[in-house]
């Protein structure tokens, strides 16, 4: 919800300045998403004159005009515009001033052989408007030197507020002044509502869906001219983003946006008959106002004539029927559709509209008579035009509800002791009413008890989310300020608390503790990505019907797209390395799975005077950071299995699967494929992984009592072998081979040294391998480590391995 602090001004009378009413909106529930100040990009765009125009020596269509600025010093400046002429005032924009519209530094240059200083602005140059065939022109009074954004009034701060979804009375600026009135910001302005003097019958409208709209209320005013709307709404809705189209068309979206009432201007000239809000029939189509045609079917409301749907109601207006610069006779629509019929009708038809945020929130069902009439006035003042009676078919649920309240509730519920005078003086402001009953006295056991009085609070027709007691303290507390609640600790229970987290979350801790330990940095990445993500990895099978945006669209069948996006975000923003990991879920038609994924790009370790040149990641840093965090996660890592046939996601020969087994993948890891690092923009040796946490067995479970540390009383004994092996025998079997060869002696083996080259065959490679024996009560024998000696090399000819002489 965006709008000007001129407009809440309007309607609150106030002396506060920005940064406290930005303070109160945040302490009252209304959080502050961003302020922008037109004028502050704007600042050095001066108002000026153009002295001379003459034509430029090198050029036909361009003109080299001396601007005067206001400092006294006229500048030479080189002008494309065919307005530009001796005479005329515009906006000048002076070296080092930034063109909003691209970014681009005025500097001091040469354009065809002449010097140039500065330059004389369109709107479009300036993001004022479209207009690009000339630059602005200002009236002859307009003040030399001044900025133009001052003399413009665009000095004036543009706010947005995230308002939740329950607070529908806040879709409108006038119920966020009347929250700031309450928080003792000012005063709320009274609101006029014209007396409408209607001449003649008013049109025939009626409503056939009670369930969808129960109220449809209109007006017809002929004879309108529709042209522009005035400075004070185009300005308004422009500096909220709106695009000013017509004055009956800007009218509508001027009461929407203000007072928060969604209401339809239709051109009777296209209607044929009197409209009608009823279901929608199978087959029936609409062109709508943003050029789409949609279906709607008997779910739906519409509004339709004889012949026609011209509206789907609550949601979009029919391109058809809609003003145009021409229309003279005009019908203007204040209905109330049902909040819960708009919701499933937008989501049915994916069509989302301003019209749509407001009724599926809920709009005051009491105020169609008044909005009619604010609205039938703007037309008749603006656009000329006498209106007619009004016709009200169908009852709004504007019936009023109660509710019985306690002051006491707010410190019993919310913690803040509120004084009772104070509670009654912040919900009336709010708009609702407050009838208190006397308290009485009782008897219990013959002793006289005071009870207090009880509230009976009437709840305003705009507030359909406030429903019982609970509803009036969250109102209390909200004004009062949420940042005074204080923070109170629950009362803890006698005794040891027991854990509540379980397995499977202590698994994610522990690994989540170890990422972090090992230098990586946490990423929370949405759980959706777009289709084109989605295919780069194989695809997701869960689609969303009614995505928030087509970039988030699949379930998300890999943590890598989020991975690789974060990265080049990081990237494009000056990182020389990025470490990443999230820990989060992947989405598939069997279910979710827990998964671990990391990524690493960028420099491993920077240049330096002893290392030289910066060192990239490879493919063995991936299987080191998998390891350590299957070990982390409790996976049996000694009897893992490498195979290398990882995903299509990784590069061929530089990645791997990490297996229990020939099926039970825990782990995949390496370089990602060069094409899909290009997809997301990033260049250079990128490795990754992912470990599926759900696939790691579950560990038993043996009791509380960790095992005793008993460390060896003996040294152990290491033992180094060379092995000729054919070059299709991966070094992980060999190693696996030889640390199985006497499973009690052999405590670790590992691969030190690869070699091929002089003295190994064609087609065979050198395999150096470490082994450690740890004796137990006594030392080792020369004969028990022949026989270790030999299983070892046994263990190896399985392979095809060949001890080297």
């Amino acid at each position: 919800m965006k709008f000007t602090l001129s407009w809440l001004k309007t309607h609150l009378a106030t002396d506060a300045d920005l940064p406290t009413i930005l303070k109160t909106l945040n302490a009252i529930g209304l959080e502050v998403e961003g302020v922008e100040n037109p004028a502050e990009k704007l600042a050095a765009f001066k108002i000026a004159r153009v002295l001379t125009a003459d034509p430029h020596p090198q050029a036909d269509k361009l003109q080299v005009l001396t601007v005067d600025h206001g400092d006294g010093n006229p500048l030479q400046v080189v002008c494309g515009a065919p307005n530009a002429r001796a005479g005329l005032i515009g906006v000048f924009g002076v070296e080092g001033a930034v063109v909003p519209a691209n970014g681009m530094v005025l500097k001091k240059t040469a354009i065809r052989g002449v010097e140039s200083n500065g330059m004389m602005c369109s709107t479009r140059e300036l993001e004022l408007g479209d207009d690009h065939d000339g630059i602005i022109e200002l009236p002859g009074d307009a003040p030399v030197g001044q900025v133009y954004a001052d003399w413009a009034g665009l000095n004036d701060p543009v706010i947005d507020v995230a308002i939740t979804p329950n607070r529908q009375d806040c879709m409108g600026v006038r119920g966020i002044a009347r929250d700031l009135a309450a928080a003792g910001l000012g005063t709320l302005n009274a609101i006029v509502i014209p007396a409408i003097e209607g001449t003649g019958p008013g049109p025939d409208v009626r409503t056939e869906d009670g369930d969808g709209c129960p109220a449809f209320f209109a007006r017809t005013v002929r004879g309108v001219t529709n042209g522009q709307s005035p400075d004070w709404i185009a300005k308004r809705l422009k500096a909220i983003g709106q695009k000013p189209i017509s004055a009956l068309v800007d009218i509508t979206n001027y009461i929407m946006i203000d007072l928060g009432r969604p209401l339809h201007v239709y051109d009777m000239a296209k209607l044929q008959g009197g409209l009608v809000a009823r279901r929608g029939k199978p087959g029936e189509q609409v062109l709508a106002l943003n050029g789409k045609s949609y279906t709607v079917d008997e779910t739906m409301t519409v509004i339709a004539d004889d012949a026609a749907v011209h509206d789907i109601g609550g949601i979009m207006g029919g391109e058809h029927s809609g003003a145009q610069p021409g229309t003279t006779d005009v019908l203007i629509e204040c209905a109330y559709f049902t909040p819960e019929r708009i919701a499933m009708t937008g989501q049915k038809l994916a069509l989302t509209s301003d019209a749509r945020g407001r009724f599926e929130r809920g709009v005051d069902p009491a105020f169609l008579d008044d909005g009619l009439s604010i609205a039938t006035s703007l037309v008749v003042s603006l656009c000329g035009g006498a209106p007619s009676e009004a016709t009200r078919a169908g009852t709004p649920p504007a019936t009023a509800k109660t509710i019985a309240y306690a002051p006491a509730r707010c410190l019993a519920l919310a913690g803040v002791d509120v004084p009772a005078e104070r509670q009654k003086l912040i919900l009336e402001s709010l708009g609702f009413t407050v009838a208190v009953e006397d308290s009485r006295t009782d008897y219990e056991d013959g002793m006289p008890v005071i009870v207090p009085g009880v509230w009976t609070i009437t709840v305003p027709s705009w507030r359909r989310d406030v429903d019982g007691w609970a509803d009036i303290v969250e109102e209390v507390v909200r004004i009062v300020g949420l940042d005074h609640v204080p923070s109170t600790p629950l009362p803890r229970a006698p005794g040891v608390a027991r854990p509540t987290a379980t397995p499977e979350q202590l698994v994610e801790r522990k690994v989540r503790r170890t990422a972090a330990a090992r230098g990586l940095c946490e990423a929370i990445n949405w759980s959706f990505i777009s289709e084109k993500e989605a295919a780069s990895v194989g695809g997701g099978e869960w689609t969303l019907a009614n995505p928030i945006s087509e970039d988030l669209k699949v379930m998300r069948p890999s943590l890598l797209p989020g991975l690789l996006s974060a990265t080049r975000r990081n990237m494009d923003r000056g990182a020389s390395s990025v470490r990443l990991f999230e820990l989060g879920r992947r989405y598939f038609a069997q279910g979710e799975r827990a998964t671990v994924g990391f990524l690493l790009a960028g420099e491993k370790s920077p240049r330096g005077w002893q290392a030289g040149k910066a060192q990239g990641f490879v493919a063995h840093d991936a299987k080191a950071e998998v390891t350590a965090l299957l070990a982390a996660a409790g996976a049996p890592v000694a009897n893992l299995q490498n195979f290398g046939d990882a995903s299509a996601a990784y590069h061929p020969g530089q990645s791997g699967t990490l297996r229990l087994g020939p099926k039970a993948v825990l782990a995949e890891y390496g370089v990602l494929h060069p094409a899909l690092a290009k997809q997301f923009g990033l260049t250079g040796v990128v490795v990754a992984g992912e470990i599926f946490l759900d696939a790691i067995p579950a560990k038993r479970k043996s009791g509380f009592m960790r095992a005793p540390y008993a460390p060896p009383a003996l040294q152990a004994v290491k033992r180094d072998f060379a092995f000729l092996v054919p070059q299709n025998v991966e070094a992980d079997a060999l190693v696996r081979a030889i640390r199985g060869a006497d499973k009690k002696a052999i405590v670790d083996a590992r691969l030190f040294d690869v070699f091929t080259g002089p003295g190994v065959d064609e087609g065979f490679k050198s395999l150096a391998v470490e082994i450690t024996l740890q004796p137990g009560d006594k030392s080792f024998a020369q004969d028990e480590l022949d026989a270790i000696s030999a299983a070892v090399v046994k263990a190896a000819a399985k392979l095809g391995g060949v001890l080297r002489g």
